[in-house]
């Protein structure tokens, strides 16, 4: 009876704590749900950046023509006159599940539109992101560091940059894929399971569906499974977390359009296959030494080695061969940027010009990860008390995580979750010493009995580990009797006892726990509000909708709108836009017309032309843009309400990456002593280009003077007239600024002119030579 008592009580405890996990979970969801709605309060339910429009539009016609049509799917309002195939160069993942989404509840008689769901797609992941974060930390270090993680995750700045509602990008569903095959492999690591090692290949199936990104797992994943092996931590369950990701999950990604064979063509895949050759020999080794004797042990490992070191120069030789011939030795931009942070700005210019491509400052640290960034050293510390298979896993995410973030800003959000899960780890760790602490020394009360019976049991281990070695040495005395044995023990027992507990819970004084407990709640509010600031402020403004606060109030800027509407019912629809990339998908999606590039910026020829024609002076680019057949160019001004991210502070890019490909267009040419002007001091080049003209035509009519509140200078160039194009409209506060071609007529005229001319010129050499021949003879 005295035994079974504790078994229900802790059976009955732990019924409750499961059933007290699974509402904190709910709760956690519904924070993380409800805290990316700000944009939605604020503003109104709308697609976020540009990014998300063309993603929106792939959904409307996925849920409109189906998922046959979607494949097949050619767009030629897109990238003229090229084209696109969209079914094979995008990522499905994102607009399958919210397609997917929306069919459900259709089915389910809820009728919401295709850009409703769009909207709340990511709010609805960022909480099923926050549930896979529990259950990875779970298998690290416990439930209750999962939960602290969970509810971190739910609330973290760089997370709620990429998930507010509306911002329907393909990290929205890619970071709940991450953290959900991480969970799936560090369970099989644990477990030995085949079931969770398949479920694994279908996870990580699915995040090569969702983003490129899926290139860090299947180069992290290897990179533990060879520290493993190095360590001498190798065990049958690796090889079953390891072997069967590499098979089934390469077929998979390989039947994805837009990766196909380059899941076993490019090297950022190599690093998987070699791991995997090493695994099989090392399986192999280990099978040997259980079936032989340990001499034809050394002998058969001689022969596996040498046959293995064979095979994996053989297959070292194959890939060597393979991407010999790259000039990127089989990486892409991208991963060479990556691991050369200067290659992109030497090379490849389209990357660098990205401004989510470029390094972090020290300060976004603290804005997107705030107090966790200080959380992390005590989390990698916890993880090697004791060190196991899934704490180093861990501590190898947060370091390449670092690297990688180090390099290039938008990877904060592949740190986000390793800086939760550390920082979840450290802080359920300190909870549990300091309100053990506070509750052992509580006057009155005791420790748990379940805790206190470990702690005796250890405590009495401990003490026969002590008294063992006594009685060896005083074997020589004579042995005292039974009741002096009693006497002497009693005293001796309690307070080693006692000093065994205090020793092994790591007992704090009571007024330092109060005060660390104080601390640590105090950090929690301080993170709390922040991030909620974070949601409210800094990321839920969508950048299609801007605002700004000033003596009068608030006032909106709805600029991009206007001029996608104009150009929807203004003009004639086989009409070609020609603009910057980076407004190529909204002007496609809301204002349904023919562009010349956009922001997949797969060929770089294309927008080094729009780039060269962007830097030419009006007549050249004139002809550019008119062997293009465009009518229409669009550029984005902020001078006149201080917009920073307009087309003047991009051009510098624009010249760059025109003159990477037409070298006539120099980058010195349009620098004044190196500086960039658009002042007096500017240069002819820079004042003759068209991006010049077309953004400060007619600015000097605002105030007078034509100052640029963004640049805080008076522009140079005042007062000019455009002899080729024509403006057809601005918007409210000149944010974009919409220019129609002139009909080539007007120049036929000249060529006419020149060719009657011409044709004169020709007939009257007779008539010259007469009037020259006749005085000189």
């Amino acid at each position: 009876m005295a035994v079974s008592v504790p078994a229900k009580g802790s059976t009955l405890r732990d019924a409750f704590g499961n059933v007290l996990s699974v509402l904190i979970l709910i709760l956690i969801g519904v924070l993380a749900f409800s805290i990316r709605l700000f944009s939605v309060i604020k503003y109104e339910s709308v697609i976020h950046e540009f990014d998300p429009y063309f993603n929106y539009r792939v959904t409307q016609y996925l849920s409109k023509k189906g998922i046959y049509e979607f494949w097949n799917w050619f767009d030629d309002r897109t990238w003229y006159p090229l084209g696109r195939v969209i079914g094979g160069t995008v990522y499905p993942g994102l607009t399958l599940t919210a397609g997917t989404l929306w069919r459900v509840f259709n089915a389910l008689n809820i009728p919401l539109s295709v850009e409703t769901v769009c909207v709340f797609t990511a709010p609805i992941f960022s909480a099923f992101a926050s549930w896979a974060t529990y259950l990875l930390t779970k298998e690290v270090k416990g439930a209750g560091a999962g939960l602290t993680a969970a509810a971190l995750l739910a609330m973290v700045p760089s997370y709620i940059s990429r998930s507010v509602a509306g911002s329907y990008d393909n990290e929205a569903v890619a970071i709940f894929a991450l953290i959900f095959t991480f969970y799936l492999y560090i369970k099989t690591l644990n477990t030995g399971s085949l079931f969770y090692a398949t479920l694994n290949a279908i996870a990580y199936f699915y995040m090569v569906c969702s983003w490129g990104g899926y290139t860090f797992i299947i180069n992290l994943i290897p990179m533990h499974a060879l520290l493993c092996i190095v360590t001498g931590r190798y065990s049958p369950r690796l090889y079953i977390a390891y072997a069967p990701l590499v098979v089934l999950g390469t077929l998979l990604a390989a039947l994805v359009p837009v990766v196909g064979f380059n899941a076993v063509m490019t090297s950022e895949h190599f690093a998987s296959f070699l791991v995997f050759i090493i695994i099989h020999v090392v399986a192999l080794v280990y099978y040997i030494k259980g079936i032989l004797s340990q001499k034809m042990f050394k002998v058969a490992v001689t022969l596996v080695v040498s046959i293995g070191l064979a095979v994996c120069c053989a297959v070292i030789a194959v890939l060597v061969a393979l991407v010999a011939s790259s000039p990127t030795k089989g990486w892409s931009g991208r991963s060479l940027s990556l691991l050369d942070p200067t290659y992109a700005s030497k090379y490849i210019p389209i990357i660098a010009s990205v401004s989510e491509h470029q390094p972090p400052t020290w300060p976004s640290y603290f804005m997107d990860i705030n107090v966790l960034a200080f959380l992390v050293p005590a989390g990698i510390i916890a993880c090697f008390s004791p060190l196991s298979d899934a704490s180093s896993f861990v501590v190898l995410y947060i370091v390449t995580a670092v690297y990688f973030s180090g390099v290039m800003v938008r990877l904060m959000l592949v740190l986000a979750p390793a800086a939760c899960i550390l920082s979840g780890i450290a802080l359920s760790q300190a909870f549990e010493v300091f309100t053990r602490s506070i509750k052992f020394q509580k006057p009155g009360e005791a420790l748990d009995t379940q805790e206190v019976g470990d702690t005796v049991s250890d405590g009495v281990v401990a003490q026969h580990d002590v008294v063992k070695p006594e009685k060896s040495e005083d074997t020589i005395k004579e042995r005292p009797s039974k009741k002096n044995r009693k006497k002497e023990k009693e005293p001796v027992e309690k307070p080693s006892l006692k000093s065994q507990i205090r020793k092994r819970l790591l007992v704090l004084p009571f007024a330092t726990s109060i005060i660390a407990l104080f601390l640590l709640i105090l950090l929690g509010a301080f993170y709390v509000v922040h991030c909620v600031w974070a949601a409210a402020e800094a990321y839920s403004a969508p950048s299609i909708v801007l605002t700004s606060h000033s003596r009068d109030g608030l006032h909106v800027f709805d600029d991009f709108r206007e001029a996608y509407a104009w150009l929807s019912h203004n003009t004639e629809v086989d009409d070609k836009v020609a603009s910057w990339w980076d407004y190529g998908y909204q002007t496609t999606a809301m204002a349904n017309r023919t562009v010349i590039v956009d922001n997949n910026t797969w060929n770089n020829t294309h927008i080094a032309t729009v780039g060269t024609a962007m830097s030419s002076p009006e007549k050249a680019a004139w002809e550019i843009f008119n062997s293009l057949d465009v009518k229409y160019v669009l550029v984005v001004f902020g001078g006149l309400v201080g917009y920073p991210s307009d087309d003047i502070n991009k051009f510098l890019w624009m010249v760059r990456i025109g003159g990477g490909v037409f070298p006539h267009i120099k980058e010195p040419d349009y620098l004044r002593d190196g500086q960039y002007r658009i002042d007096s001091q500017a240069t002819p080049t820079m004042l003759n280009s068209l991006m010049y003209k077309l953004s400060y035509y007619r600015f000097v009519e605002t105030d007078g003077k034509g100052f640029d509140r963004v640049r805080q200078t008076e522009i140079g160039k005042k007062y000019f007239k455009l002899s080729h194009f024509e403006e057809a409209f601005t918007t409210h506060h000149w944010m974009v600024r919409i220019y129609k071609l002139k009909a080539p007529k007007n120049r036929i005229r000249g060529k006419t002119k020149k060719a009657k001319t011409k044709s004169s010129s020709t007939t009257s050499p007779k008539r010259k030579e007469t009037k020259k021949r006749n005085p000189w003879q």
